[in-house]
């Protein structure tokens, strides 16, 4: 088992570079680099690029994570299936490790990328909220336009065998069970959200998803803004900008409390704009929940 400390990417295929170009950029995503045949975008935080796009037909490509450290990806290399340690595509360069797990996704453990530079958002002056004043003699005036997206915070991936992918998932990288989701006794777990290992950091309620309902394919992938403002502003822009289908939200999930907006792509691929999730250390014990409550929201609205 290695260690992994968050996840790094994901990459999809599309016929059209430059429909899906746009849609970026509506949804805050920034080109990192562009060629005839790929798209590599990226958040304001430092990673190089966290959303690959490559010309082709439709269809979710994979996801990668970032290894804890160099022995972490040497011992990627030694897990069963995987391919020897290869040089990493895209801006940043680095290493990767390829594996596919039990239904065939592509998944990839990277080190070793180059960060760029942090870029500005235009964020909210602080909040004066109902027990804490925090702004004074300065207005709070927001600047329309696209959410800028900070950071991929995590991917979901519907699976034909929930235990055997999670069992995977989990003894591969070692993966925490946050919460778990039950159908009818709780021994029956559907899904579970995982977080990565790392000890007294905390870290995000969870970074990847399996979930056994359906037919086995892509679900949703979730990118972190600065605030409740980002998120509100991010949904207007997208619905202004027309020709965008709005999934799901606004709202704040239960499990994780993130406040979301979900929009598809052009060819249907679930992006979330969130921000405001738990953040939890590796001492926290897993709850379990059942889909009433896992799937509800504490205000709002969520997928039908």
């Amino acid at each position: 088992m290695i260690k992994i400390t968050d996840v790094a990417f994901v990459r999809f295929r599309v016929p059209d570079l430059d429909k899906m170009e746009q849609f970026l950029d509506d949804f805050g995503l920034m080109t990192a680099h562009r060629d005839e045949g790929t798209l590599y975008s990226r958040g304001s935080d430092p990673e190089p690029w966290i959303h690959r796009v490559e010309k082709g037909e439709p269809g979710f490509a994979g996801v990668g994570f970032d290894a804890a450290s160099a022995e972490d990806l040497e011992a990627a290399a030694t897990l069963p299936g995987a391919s020897a340690i290869e040089e990493l595509d895209g801006p940043g360069g680095g290493q990767r490790v390829r594996l596919s797990d039990p239904d065939g996704f592509s998944v990839e453990v990277v080190h070793g990328r180059a960060l760029a530079e942090t870029l500005p958002t235009s964020h909210a002056q602080p909040y004066n909220l109902g027990y804490e004043r925090r702004r004074f003699n300065v207005l709070q005036r927001v600047e329309r336009g696209p959410a800028r997206v900070k950071r991929l915070g995590h991917c979901v991936v519907r699976v034909s065998d929930f235990a055997k992918s999670d069992e995977w998932y989990r003894s591969c990288f070692g993966l925490i069970r946050t919460d778990e989701v039950y159908l009818g006794e709780p021994d029956n777990v559907v899904t579970a959200f995982l977080r990565c290992d790392r000890g007294d950091m905390p870290v995000d309620h969870h970074s990847f998803l399996c979930v056994g309902l359906g037919e086995p394919g892509f679900d949703h992938a979730a990118f972190e803004v600065d605030d409740i403002d980002a998120v509100m502003l991010g949904h207007e822009h997208l619905q202004s900008a027309g020709g965008y289908e709005h999934h799901a939200g606004i709202g704040r999930h239960v499990l994780g409390s993130q406040v979301f907006d979900y929009w598809r792509d052009p060819w249907g691929n679930v992006h979330e704009h969130f921000t405001d999730g738990d953040l939890l250390d590796a001492g926290v014990k897993t709850g379990s929940f059942d889909p009433a409550v896992a799937l509800g929201t504490q205000w709002g609205k969520f997928a039908p």
